[in-house]
C-alpha cells in the first residue's frame, strides 16, 4: 500500500469513529468505556511484548512510543469513565444527627 492511501484509510476511519461514537447514547456510554478500556488494556500488553522483542532501534523507539500512547489512552479512559460514574451518582444524603444526650420521647 502506498503511503497516500494509508492516510486515506486513516482519515476515513477518523471520521467513522466520530461519527459512531457522537451517536451513542449517554446511558450507553459507560458500559462501553468499560469495554474499551479492557481492549486498550490488552494492546498495552501487545505493546509491550512488541517492544520486549524489538532487534532494531527503530522498533525499539517505535515500540516503547506505542507503549507510552497505549499508556496514556488507557489512563485516560479510566479517568473518563471515573468522571461519568461520579456524573450520575447521586448527591451524598446527610446525616442528621441528633445532639447527644437528647432523647426522643
Amino acid at each position: 500500500m502506498s503511503g497516500l492511501t494509508v492516510l486515506t484509510i486513516f482519515v476515513l476511519a477518523a471520521f467513522v469513529g466520530v461519527e459512531v461514537v457522537s451517536k451513542v447514547s449517554s446511558t450507553l456510554h459507560t458500559p462501553l468505556m468499560s469495554g474499551a478500556n479492557a481492549i486498550h488494556g490488552i494492546i498495552l500488553v501487545g505493546a509491550v511484548t512488541v517492544t520486549a522483542h524489538a532487534t532494531s532501534p527503530v522498533l525499539l523507539v517505535l515500540g516503547a512510543l506505542a507503549t507510552l500512547l497505549a499508556t496514556v489512552n488507557l489512563v485516560g479512559g479510566f479517568v473518563v469513565t471515573d468522571r461519568m460514574l461520579e456524573m450520575f451518582s447521586g448527591r451524598p444524603r446527610q446525616r442528621t444527627e441528633e445532639p447527644v444526650g437528647s432523647e426522643r420521647r
